[in-house]
């Protein structure tokens, strides 16, 4: 399982360093990593992960317009990014673009994948979340986890 946040920068060439508690699972799925966009960041997936997603994407777009479309943006605008020899992913120039990384970027583990986001989007989302929180529905929700 993917979890914590980690800071982390992109190179020039668009090549982020994975974390090392992250490494167990992409290795033990094959050594690479589904990427695609979702929310103005980027969500990345093992292959064993990413099966399921596509398994689920294709069942439900049998049935709906609008996952049809879904799945031609996700699935359409995903790549495999393998990691090289210092654990490194290559992302692509229209994914970069996409999550506006440039330079400071997070990597956040959300249990079957990580995000990877720019470091003001990842600010913009925590403030969000704040404003959220202050919400009696929102506090409602979060309680019904026993938090």
């Amino acid at each position: 399982m993917f979890r914590g946040t980690s800071n982390h920068t992109i190179d020039y060439k668009g090549r982020i360093i994975i974390p090392s508690r992250f490494r167990e699972q992409i290795s033990a799925s094959g050594g690479a990593v589904m990427v695609s966009k979702l929310d103005k960041g980027l969500v990345a997936y093992t292959s064993d992960e990413w099966n399921k997603i596509e398994t689920k994407i294709m069942y439900m777009a049998e049935k709906s317009e609008s996952m049809r479309r879904f799945r031609r943006v996700f699935i359409g605008g995903a790549f495999e990014c393998v990691c090289d020899k210092q654990f490194r992913i290559l992302i692509p120039p229209t994914l970069r673009e996409y999550a506006g990384l440039i330079r400071e970027i997070i990597l956040i583990g959300v249990l079957t994948h990580f995000e990877i986001r720019s470091f003001e989007n990842w600010d913009n989302e925590n403030k969000v979340m704040e404003q959220e929180m202050a919400e009696e529905e929102v506090r409602n929700e979060i309680a019904k986890l026993g938090l």
